[in-house]
């Protein structure tokens, strides 16, 4: 059965947890929905992961379209939620009510997130009037990196702890089906998840989110970029993958293969009529 916002609003009623992992192109999504995620996000970290950006500022409106699409086709029953990025919704409500449509309409996408607490609140009710589902993003938003200075934990004294609740609620209010708690102390979370109706999704937040999300290169230590504290390994593809290529490499260049078993086979017969036919025009190569 298809994941939708009222499928995850249900777990949390039921306080069964919410799995979510990242996702920007349609292989990768296929292998998650066959494994039974609840939701995928193609995250506009697409554009370090993918991309090779610094951070996730340069990624632009159609960079999520090509991507989402992508990761759409491949989820038949994951929930399937793109970022809107950097300067797609903070400019206007009209632009952020268009560039969420076109997330919709262009992609085959379930729902949108954007950044940000009270200040985007007009953002979140426009596009939730014009009935598109909004996942809120609170705690480290990376499209607000040079505002933080860093990729730094949030809201760790009272001040900073008591504007990400305001701001949770707020959020809430304007009508997200979801928040996304980045990089905050795992009792604030918890605190914010227990005031809220809606879920909650923890990236380096604690476990007592409603659920989790990861970027799956860094769970699988794919990118070697900013290694994160939250992160747990859950394998080494990325050396399998260059171990894999070494080989490949090693086995081309001393002809090991393809082997035959890799070939595709033809009857000598006619390999020797063919050498006659040029060999009898006149071609050197066939003599």
């Amino acid at each position: 059965m298809k994941n939708t916002t009222v499928s995850l609003s249900r777990k949390k009623a039921k306080n069964e947890k919410i799995t979510m992992l990242t996702a920007y192109d349609y292989s990768t999504a296929k292998l998650m929905d066959d494994c039974g995620i609840d939701a995928v996000l193609v995250g506009d970290s697409l554009g370090m992961v993918m991309l090779g950006y610094e951070n996730t500022l340069p990624v632009t409106m159609e960079d999520m379209i090509r991507h989402a699409r992508a990761v759409a086709k491949g989820c038949e029953e994951a929930l399937v939620v793109a970022d809107m990025p950097f300067m797609s919704y903070q400019v206007s409500v009209t632009e952020a009510v268009t560039n969420a449509g076109r997330l919709i309409k262009e992609t085959g996408v379930s729902a949108v997130k954007l950044e940000g607490g009270e200040e985007v609140c007009p953002q979140i009710e426009a596009i939730t009037k014009a009935s598109i589902p909004v996942f809120g993003h609170l705690g480290l938003t990376p499209q607000s990196i040079h505002a933080f200075g860093g990729y730094k934990a949030q809201g760790a004294d009272k001040e900073r702890a008591a504007k990400l609740i305001l701001d949770a609620r707020a959020v809430e209010r304007a009508g997200a089906v979801a928040i996304v708690l980045e990089c905050i102390p795992a009792k604030l979370a918890a605190l914010i998840t227990k005031l809220l109706k809606i879920p909650t999704i923890g990236i380096g937040a604690g476990r007592d989110c409603d659920g989790q999300v990861l970027v799956y290169q860094d769970m699988l230590s794919i990118y070697s970029g900013i290694k994160p504290k939250f992160v747990k390994r859950y394998g080494d593809i990325g050396d399998m993958m260059k171990n894999a290529f070494l080989s490949y490499m090693k086995e081309t260049k001393n002809g090991s293969f393809p082997a035959d078993e890799h070939t595709y086979k033809i009857e000598d017969a006619v390999i020797n009529d063919l050498r006659r036919l040029y060999a009898d025009a006149g071609d050197d190569a066939w003599k």
